[in-house]
């Protein structure tokens, strides 16, 4: 009896299992002006668990952004592309709790992202802005530190090389973009974790795109031009950080 040829799996099936290369195909739903609202709302509304699990926005506070504040002088913080004000909001109330003045201002291009930013995140010292960071360098704004969540994988290169461009423009003590770094466990975990859950919103579907979109470290390391740094930070997050003092070091 001739033996059966055992099938092989072809290699371009093998490196998309593995997440070998970016899909910068991929696009997340939410984006679309024409996407579904109530969809996008509820979006909104679960983003402050996802991030609280996936982002970890408050060791980074701990790490970088409170060593840079005071409790007698005013420091300032620009977060472009701030979604739904999650981020932007739990910053300020962990600066409130320490005693700390941190005053915010969180822009995102999406008007309905600020529309809901505004009203479900109502506190002292933090503003929401319909603008382009691009605005602001017209305005000849200034911030001490500047940040972004879940922001780099969604760019393309010239858009990557534009942020990076007014980010520098506009901070004078700290740059930190924070992001997804693409992995084929985090994408399972990510998968099986969030299938029982969110029901009616993107985030399950448009989270496994923004995986898929993402860096790993070295590919944004190879992206960016020279004085940033990509920082690894468990699990599966890329800090792609910058500041005067290292630029001119």
């Amino acid at each position: 009896m001739p033996e059966t040829p055992l099938r092989t799996v072809p290699p371009r099936t093998v490196r998309r299992w593995l997440l070998a290369v970016r899909d910068v195909q991929a696009r997340e739903e939410m984006d679309s002006p024409d996407c579904d609202p109530a969809q996008l709302e509820r979006t909104y509304a679960q983003f402050p668990l996802i991030n609280k699990v996936v982002a970890r926005w408050r060791a980074v506070y701990r790490k970088s952004i409170r060593p840079l504040l005071s409790n007698t002088r005013e420091t300032t913080l620009l977060d472009i592309g701030c979604g739904g004000g999650d981020i932007a909001a739990g910053l300020a109330r962990w600066a409130a709790r320490d005693g700390l003045r941190l005053s915010i201002t969180a822009i995102d291009p999406d008007v309905r992202a600020i529309a809901y930013a505004r009203t479900h995140n109502v506190l002292p010292r933090l503003e929401f802005r319909s603008v382009h960071s691009s605005a602001l360098i017209e305005e000849g704004a200034a911030f001490d530190i500047v940040i972004s969540n879940h922001l780099l994988h969604h760019l393309g290169q010239e858009e990557l090389a534009l942020l990076l461009q007014d980010s520098q423009k506009v901070a004078r003590r700290a740059v930190i973009h924070g992001d997804i770094a693409r992995s084929p466990v985090a994408y399972a975990l990510f998968s099986a974790g969030t299938l029982p859950f969110f029901p009616g919103s993107f985030i399950r579907r448009d989270g496994l795109t923004s995986i898929r979109r993402s860096y790993r470290a070295a590919e944004l390391q190879a992206a960016v031009p020279r004085g940033w740094q990509v920082e690894s930070a468990a699990p599966w997050r890329n800090l792609l950080l910058w500041s005067p003092a290292d630029a001119h070091a």
